[in-house]
């Protein structure tokens, strides 16, 4: 006798009460072919053929055919057997409520197994929560957790031979985590190759990180022209006072030809020593070069070349006013912060006023440069350009974090004497001081490395009272008001006051 289908109705239509139990265990029991329904389509769409994959209540299915279901067997699982014309009643995950029907009750896709919160009257599965409990520990089996931290990485097994080879070129490079490097360490104290490896290309990275600028050498330029000039003489040579302002402008031109936006709006802070100690005045690097431009205007005033501040000083007479006013009108006039567009005004002017000084030959000595409150010989205004020239090239290099050497010797030699030479007008504009002289011992100068200094310039033979000794390249920036009198002295010997007036002296010849 065939047993009664629990899911077939009764003649009245209605359909005969089985507990779950009982109908899950007859569904598991019946297959395909036990029933004759083998080939039938619903059976085959049950059975996940193509285009079934991932639909609601195949997992039954797969069950009573018995099956391996890809991915494992999930217990518990409902029939899903589809009827033609419906739905059966309570298939395809569907939870029933048990009281009668609410709007809302039926929550279609839910596990069997887990049971929502508030949900009474929700007919459960038995064994549901063992089901679960297996499932979630076959699941963690097949998935490895991730690693937190790297810890598993620290603390986990011994990297390989190769592994460990490959990590000596982040090694050298110092690019290993703390664990990894400890690893290769230990390693190479067993494996020599590695070792040996490891030192060739410590060796590499040593190449690629020199030590030394890659710059070329500041003497290679006047050297090659030295020696070409001594194979061809030039029929208009740059006469000897001209020649230090034409290497510090090509030398501050080389630096600046690289220059990106970045670093023309670099900020720089141009510092001199005025009546009330250290004065200092913010700008950027295109500002600088707008100053050079500036103060370069007053040797082309002097020459009869054209001053670039023509227009900016239209309401003042033609060429007048110090460096530090024609510097301010300069930058008033301009309707926008100075930009990289003022090197090639500035480089322009520079290349006349070269060749226009190399012109003049033995006329140069007629000529005079104004300074507003001064005013200097031809000769030494090329040497003052020169001078600032540098001194501003070490400001902008220093904003862009680049390293900048000091002139050429026989270069900062005549940077050195003019300075020197200079001093007793200082110090005779000033108060006056007792009878003595303080000998200045300066060191890299070419010229001569002993100067004595009269106090007042009026006893220039009076007795010695102090010594000072002092670096050429120190010497140099105390003029420009880049260091301090307290701080500019290596070593001194004498009269305090007498040393503290010579090089406070010295950093009066700085300006703006």
């Amino acid at each position: 006798m065939t047993p009664p289908n629990p899911h077939e109705p009764h003649v009245d239509g209605t359909e005969e009460h089985v507990p779950r139990q009982q109908r899950h265990e007859g569904a598991a029991a019946r297959t395909p072919e036990a029933d004759g329904t083998a080939g039938h389509p619903c059976t085959e769409s049950a059975m996940g053929q193509p285009g079934t994959a991932g639909h609601p209540g195949t997992e039954g299915a797969w069950a009573r055919s018995g099956g391996d279901r890809p991915g494992g067997e999930l217990p518990g699982t409902e029939s899903a057997g589809a009827q033609p014309g419906g739905e059966r009643p309570g298939t395809e995950g569907t939870r029933t409520w048990s009281d009668g029907e609410q709007p809302g009750a039926e929550r279609t896709g839910a596990s069997p197994d887990v049971e929502p919160a508030g949900a009474e009257g929700v007919q459960a599965w038995p064994g549901g929560e063992r089901a679960a409990a297996d499932r979630i520990r076959a699941r963690s089996e097949r998935v490895p957790l991730p690693r937190a931290g790297g810890e598993a990485a620290e603390g986990g097994a011994a990297l390989s031979h190769d592994v460990l080879r490959s990590l000596l070129g982040a090694w050298a490079l110092a690019a290993c985590s703390g664990a990894e490097t400890e690893a290769v360490e230990e390693h190479l104290g067993d494996c020599g190759s590695c070792a040996e490896e490891a030192r060739r290309l410590r060796e590499a990275v040593e190449l690629l990180h020199r030590p030394e600028p890659l710059d070329v050498d500041p003497t290679l330029r006047a050297r090659v022209l030295e020696t070409c000039l001594s194979r061809r003489p030039p029929r208009i040579p740059v006469p000897d006072w001209a020649d230090a302002y034409d290497a510090e402008t090509a030398r501050l031109d080389a630096l600046l030809q690289d220059f990106g936006d970045a670093e023309w709006h670099a900020p720089v802070r141009l510092r001199w020593f005025g009546a009330e100690g250290g004065t200092s005045r913010r700008t950027t690097v295109a500002g600088v070069i707008a100053h050079l431009l500036s103060v370069d205007g007053l040797v082309a005033t002097a020459l009869g070349l054209e001053d670039p501040l023509a227009e900016a000083l239209a309401e003042q007479a033609r060429g007048t006013g110090g460096p530090a006013e024609r510097t301010e009108a300069f930058w008033r006039a301009s309707h926008f912060p100075p930009t990289r567009h003022v090197r090639e005004p500035w480089r322009d002017q520079s290349h006349r006023l070269v060749r226009t000084a190399s012109f003049t030959g033995g006329r140069a000595r007629g000529f005079e440069v104004s300074y507003g409150d001064f005013a200097l010989p031809l000769h030494d205004a090329m040497l003052d350009r020169a001078f600032e020239c540098w001194v501003h090239a070490e400001d902008i290099a220093k904003a862009v974090h680049y390293p900048y050497d000091p002139p050429a010797p026989r270069h900062l030699g005549k940077l050195i004497d003019l300075a020197i030479r200079m001093l007793p007008a200082v110090l005779a504009a000033g108060p006056q001081a007792p009878p003595g002289t303080v000998l200045l011992e300066i060191e890299g100068s070419p010229y001569g490395n002993k100067y004595v200094i009269p106090l007042d310039p009026r006893t220039p033979d009076a007795d010695q009272v102090a010594q000072v000794a002092l670096d050429g390249v120190e010497f140099c920036r105390l003029a420009a008001g880049h260091v301090s009198p307290e701080e500019a002295a290596a070593g001194q010997k004498g009269d305090r006051d007498a040393i503290r007036t010579v090089l406070t002296a010295t950093a009066s010849l700085s300006r703006m």
